[in-house]
């Protein structure tokens, strides 16, 4: 499948774009500046993504990549809708531009954190300054969550055209994070585990899980970390998150089986205000630090 058309929400009028193949990567990437938000829809298919671009990036600079998938109320709105989860509804846009201006406040996880966390995140920030991350926002269907075909379908065809097209279009490099909420949560773990070579990155937020998933989790888990040992993965949950209990569990089960991960439990319930704020924070610095931004 090709590329139809993009629509960008700002003026394009720069120079002829350069292929991101032949862009180095620069140890101080930006001056940042948030981010750009590109609309794509794409010949044959369906369906849409939104992008964030860096802005204020050095000429001839690429960033890694962040898929990041929205959850079920974005899937029944429909693609045109739905791809705009991530960037409008759970203010991804506004965390881009709150990262480039640390120290974040409480007021940025709307009031969701705790003390030492947040010290912990302004920290790492004061010490890595955010040089940013080309975070790409395809739209999900209502996928079923027992079907293994469609989870894996999903992924080959971000794997297989939307990537490519990242790759061609933007500033990005080969090191790639997929993550996502509640339904993107787990769209998330499956598409990411079946393609470990493609990402170096799987997490999920909150994922929409149940307990006969977990087994096949751990399973996937191994085999991936077989093809790729250098993956990183990360589960988390919320005090108030429909799916704690299955989180912990797929935690409690990675560790028996000897699969390293990071997992986390913040405050919040299972709703909007958490992936404007916790889960929105937590997604773009552990992908930063996995990812080498």
């Amino acid at each position: 499948m090709t590329a139809a058309c993009s629509r960008s929400t700002k003026s394009t009028s720069k120079e002829p774009a350069v292929t991101s193949a032949s862009l180095p990567v620069h140890p101080m990437a930006r001056t940042c500046d948030g981010a750009e938000l590109v609309e794509w829809d794409f010949s044959g298919v369906t369906t849409r993504a939104a992008i964030l671009k860096p802005e204020g990036l050095h000429e001839n600079v690429r960033v890694p990549v962040l898929v990041a998938l929205h959850g079920r109320g974005e899937a029944i709105k429909g693609p045109e809708r739905g791809a705009l989860g991530w960037p409008n509804d759970y203010n991804l846009t506004k965390a881009l531009t709150r990262v480039c201006a640390p120290p974040l406040i409480a007021n940025d996880f709307e009031g969701l954190v705790e003390d030492a966390h947040l010290a912990e995140m302004n920290a790492w920030l004061a010490q890595h300054p955010w040089k940013g991350l080309v975070v790409v926002c395809p739209w999900v269907p209502d996928l079923n969550l027992r079907s293994d075909t469609e989870l894996v379908d999903y992924g080959r065809f971000l794997v297989e055209t939307i990537l490519p097209r990242v790759v061609k279009e933007m500033p990005a490099t080969n090191a790639t994070g997929i993550d996502g909420v509640s339904l993107g949560g787990a769209v998330a773990l499956r598409a990411g585990l079946a393609f470990p070579q493609t990402f170096k990155a799987v997490a999920a937020l909150q994922p929409a899980i149940d307990d006969a998933r977990v087994t096949d989790l751990v399973d996937l888990a191994r085999v991936a970390r077989t093809k790729r040992p250098d993956l990183s993965l990360r589960i988390t949950t919320s005090h108030e998150d429909y799916y704690r209990d299955v989180t912990h569990s797929l935690s409690d089960a990675w560790k028996k089986a000897g699969v390293q991960h990071d997992f986390s439990e913040l405050p919040g319930p299972h709703d909007y205000i958490f992936n404007r704020g916790p889960g929105a924070y937590e997604m773009l610095l552990w992908h930063a630090r996995m990812l080498g931004s």
